[in-house]
């Protein structure tokens, strides 16, 4: 008799690293608690693409305005990502960042480099708060 298939189901973050996936369009932003400040990382229809643990940030025009990488653990309260830009004034930086994240909205609270992972929804000075909404 042959023993059953074992299925294993992915841990919570494989399961938040597989809905990331696709492309994002940010609609809301709070930076040091000024909301929707100007910004050189999100102009007017920005989209943010996520494939695998690489995100790539470009406009309409196909101008990239920021790239990296990234960690999920899904198992700490709140749920942790760590962002790691690969161009700009953060590149080689490991921004300490927490999110939430459903069927059609991602949000993130990162930190600056060297500060404490963000573990409420509202910035203070040195932190980033970003909002985006899934795109078809």
């Amino acid at each position: 008799m042959s023993s059953p298939s074992t299925r294993t189901t992915p841990c919570p973050t494989e399961l938040d690293r597989q809905a990331l996936q696709g492309t994002w369009e940010q609609i809301a932003l709070e930076d040091s608690g000024i909301a929707n400040p100007p910004d050189e990382h999100s102009a007017p229809g920005a989209l943010t693409t996520i494939e695998g643990n690489q995100f790539r940030v470009m406009t309409l025009d196909g101008e990239v305005l920021l790239q990296g990488c990234f960690a999920l653990d899904a198992s700490t309260t709140p749920k942790s990502i760590t962002w790691i830009d690969a161009i700009g004034a953060d590149a080689g930086k490991r921004l300490p960042a927490s999110y939430t994240l459903d069927d059609e909205h991602f949000v993130f609270i990162a930190a600056d480099e060297g500060m404490p992972r963000p573990t409420h929804f509202s910035t203070t000075p040195g932190q980033t708060m970003r909002t985006f909404v899934r795109r078809s």
